[in-house]
């Protein structure tokens, strides 16, 4: 199968990689438009066995158990984004010459010959809240558009479904992109670049490789993050369509073709006639929601995407005001005794908590949780003089304790070792002994949730339950 679009799907043998958010979708299309379809998937569980029901009704062939083996006749492998690329699924696939595309790829290739371009944003951090902003931006230009992609609105049926888009804002995974060969954005931005999955790609190269995908074929702009060289360095790689421009955002001035801040206003010197000497006023720091530094530099991302696609400089200002962030990013639960309490649960890794700290004064780091795999000695060293105090809870809370220990030994820390449900009460309770009036207490853990807690909301829901019943007693 080429790298066009695919038309005729009669009798073609799919195999679909996965149940679950991405699979059961893309088994249903293709099974609509004639192709034999067989799913495989890893679990044998309850939830799987229910979907397997629900698509066998349909005439899909469903293999649960077994997620490895290459059914026989297979012309194309449709892969859940999260699967590693070193499964013997996918050896397999090599050896017979088959095919492996992710559900972005697919819905690519599925979509009509008057689809809307999209505007693709991936990075390590900030990739929804920055997507979100985009979407904002384009609606109040008056454009018909939809924040799709890893961000939970499926784009099959975005692209499937019967609504027009003038314009989708599409939210992209390392995972996504490292199965979307044929990927082609009107523009994108990688946002950041700091070690994740490393284990599931290999290496940071093959990491930063997959998020370079983003930038191939596009035709616009290819926008990076200036205080961040490795995102400039993939623009350079990238083979993109003549004409195409690379477009920087910086926290500073900008230079002729970047977005920047001066004196407090986002301005735009890369959209404008004359680079070399005008620049053009999108909004105040202030129309930004919350307006803490790496906040604004999503801000300046999503401009950039948005202006490359000719959005008007009132757009960016009223999108921007419109904006309401998601919850458990940088939210403010309340002020308790002249110390904030802010919930940035979704800093899930290194590089998230390092943006969070180093947006207050003076803080009491809540921390901890697993690590997979990060060492914290660069984050712990860059924050020690904003640390007033930190309590760690979790799995690995004892490397960050170590990483204290070395970089900030004048810092007091209390480490809890109870993981039970009243453990976050404790937490809040042992930061508000330790902070003072003017302080802010910071969840941000730098690591994942799933030794306490379902996921980061079930965290962040603890922490803000935690800060009410705190006020409610003080």
């Amino acid at each position: 199968m080429g790298s066009g679009q695919v038309t005729d799907w009669q009798g073609r043998n799919v195999t679909i990689a996965g149940l679950g958010v991405s699979g059961v979708p893309a088994a249903k299309v293709l099974h609509g438009l004639g192709a034999q379809v067989t799913v495989v998937n890893d679990g044998d569980d309850e939830r799987a066995r229910a979907q397997a029901a629900e698509l066998t009704a349909l005439g899909v062939t469903v293999r649960l158990g077994d997620g490895d083996t290459l059914p026989e006749g297979t012309d194309l492998i449709v892969t859940a984004p999260g699967w590693r690329p070193d499964k013997p699924l996918f050896t397999a696939a090599e050896r017979a010459g088959v095919p492996v595309w992710g559900d972005v790829e697919l819905a690519w290739r599925l979509r009509g010959p008057d689809a809307a371009p999209w505007l693709a944003v991936t990075g390590t951090n900030g990739k929804t809240t920055t997507v979100r902003m985009l979407a904002a931006i384009l609606e109040a230009a008056g454009l018909r558009t939809a924040a799709v992609g890893n961000i939970g609105v499926s784009l099959l049926d975005a692209v499937l479904g019967d609504e027009k888009y003038d314009v989708l804002a599409v939210e992209l995974s390392s995972y996504q992109l490292h199965w979307a060969p044929s990927l082609r954005a009107h523009s994108a931005v990688v946002l950041n670049l700091a070690p994740d999955h490393l284990d599931w790609h290999g290496s940071m190269a093959a990491y930063a490789a997959d998020k370079g995908r983003v930038y191939e074929g596009n035709r616009v702009a290819c926008v990076y993050n200036v205080a961040d060289k490795a995102t400039e360095d993939l623009v350079r790689a990238a083979d993109v369509e003549e004409g195409c421009r690379a477009v920087g955002f910086t926290l500073g001035a900008p230079a002729p073709s970047q977005l920047g801040v001066v004196d407090g206003i986002l301005v735009d010197r890369a959209f404008v006639e004359n680079r070399q000497r005008a620049a053009q006023e999108l909004a105040e720091v202030s129309d930004i929601d919350p307006p803490v530094p790496h906040n604004v530099a999503n801000a300046l991302a999503a401009a950039a995407l948005a202006r490359a696609f000719g959005v008007p400089a009132k757009a960016v200002r009223d999108g921007l005001r419109a904006f309401t962030p998601d919850a458990h990013r940088i939210a403010h639960v309340a002020d308790v005794d002249g110390v904030a309490y802010i919930d940035d649960s979704k800093a899930t890794n290194t590089h998230a908590a390092e943006a969070s700290l180093a947006a207050y004064e003076s803080v009491v780091w809540i921390a901890g949780g697993l690590a997979k795999g990060a060492v914290f000695d660069e984050l712990v060293a860059g924050a020690a003089a904003r640390l007033r105090g930190a309590v760690l809870i979790g799995a690995d809370r004892a490397l960050i304790r170590e990483a204290l220990a070395r970089h900030a030994p004048e810092v007091p820390v209390v480490d809890l070792g109870r993981t039970d449900t009243g453990a976050m009460l404790q937490a809040v309770q042992e930061a508000k002994r330790l902070a003072r009036p003017g302080d802010t207490v910071l969840l941000a853990p730098a690591c994942a949730s799933m030794d306490m807690f379902t996921n980061y909301n079930k965290r962040g829901d603890a922490f803000a339950e935690a800060v009410r019943e705190l006020g409610a007693g003080a």
